[in-house]
């Protein structure tokens, strides 16, 4: 059997799924030598009316619980979660304690992200203090629910910080009131235009030295840093400047393993939104690497970063719909429905190449059902079958 899939040349191309899947069993503890974060996806509810951001909240927990019968923690409530792309913070909060709560259930590790995004976009509008404040509330909410902070970065900052020391002045505050470390994320804007010239500069090198010198100020409250910027040399250079202690974690979507993996001077940790569709692989992969078999976990983890590659591809804050696309494949949801619509913004052929890809690497629990269900996406997006 094949399924003919569209190409970006307007073509079609016959491809024949494989019978079976990878077989990856659920490890049920985490990986030693590594935190692993995936950053999951919601579910949305098909019934909710447009542009509305409502959850289906059965779908949405049973996937979380998913990622931690692999060993996996949960990264709640991140840019993966639609946060700042449909997913208000009123839903938002709700996805934190209800998450954090299944998370006490089952014992799963969570960690949870802190941004700003209940004002309104009018970033410039907003004072250093109501800033702050706005952050101060979802900090609040994190740790009332019992889960790990994750300090995103803020659209209203970006836009209102005139310089470095606004940075300093508004993470300082933070981090001297954290009740426990922190995870501190630089995300790039590549994944978010709004983030461009975070921590003060568009120059990379004075925006990590204005980051590094915050971290230094308080190393006791930061647990590590996430970084999502693309760069495998700048975040293995900023990784060997960190304080004792604090942890790198990956957020390279397109160079994980060679950053997991790490060197003779030390390795990154994991928070990554492709181990939402890789969950079953990587943490596979993660207990390759407790035994020091580097050369196993490559073999097992390199040829995913085909996938990631074009999952991620620009414009890169797009990544979710693919996401989101493998989930309902793989059975953990029944559509391809996403908050905002956003199922919508991906091309039906760079849909059918991911399709490809993860089947190839064996990431569909059952192919048929997979096949089947890419065939009538594409039926229903004029594509032939």
């Amino acid at each position: 059997m094949t399924i003919e899939l569209p190409g970006e040349d307007g073509g079609t191309r016959a491809y024949e799924p494989r019978a079976e899947p990878a077989a990856f069993a659920p490890a049920g503890a985490p990986a030693a030598s590594r935190t692993a974060f995936a950053a999951g996806h919601v579910v949305a509810d098909p019934s909710a009316g447009p542009g509305a951001a409502a959850l289906d909240w059965d779908a949405t927990l049973a996937f979380r619980r998913h990622l931690w019968a692999y060993g996996l923690g949960v990264a709640e409530a991140m840019d993966t979660a639609q946060r700042g792309g449909g997913l208000d913070w009123p839903a938002a909060a709700e996805l934190i304690r209800r998450s954090s709560a299944e998370a006490k259930s089952v014992g799963g590790r969570i960690a949870c992200g802190v941004a700003t995004d209940q004002l309104d976009a009018a970033g410039a509008a907003h004072t250093v203090d109501e800033i702050t404040a706005a952050y101060e509330e979802q900090l609040a909410v994190v740790e009332e629910s019992g889960a790990q902070a994750v300090i995103m970065a803020s659209r209203q900052l970006a836009a209102r910080a005139a310089s470095a020391d606004d940075y300093h002045e508004v993470y300082g505050r933070l981090l001297r009131q954290a009740a426990e470390p922190v995870i501190l994320h630089w995300l790039g804007p590549m994944f978010d235009p709004a983030l461009d010239g975070y921590w003060g500069s568009s120059d990379l090198d004075a925006a990590t030295d204005t980051f590094l010198d915050i971290i230094a100020a308080h190393p006791d409250k930061v647990d590590g840093v996430k970084i999502s910027l693309l760069d495998p040399a700048r975040e293995v250079a900023l990784r060997r400047r960190l304080p004792r202690g604090v942890r790198c974690y990956t957020g390279d979507d397109f160079h994980y393993p060679e950053l997991i993996a790490g060197d003779d001077r030390g390795f990154s940790h994991a928070l990554l939104g492709v181990f939402d569709p890789l969950a079953p692989l990587a943490a596979e992969a993660l207990r390759v690497l407790d035994t020091d078999d580097t050369r196993r976990f490559r073999a097992l983890l390199d040829p995913t970063v085909e996938l990631a590659r074009h999952l991620f591809q620009a414009p890169t804050r797009h990544y979710k719909t693919g996401v989101v696309l493998l989930a309902w494949l793989a059975g953990h949801q029944e559509h391809f429905t996403m908050v905002g619509g956003a199922q919508t913004a991906r091309s039906l052929p760079h849909l059918a190449r991911a399709y490809q890809l993860a089947d190839t690497l064996g990431l569909f629990p059952d192919p048929e059902r997979a096949e089947a269900r890419m065939k009538t996406l594409i039926a229903g997006r004029g594509g032939a079958t």
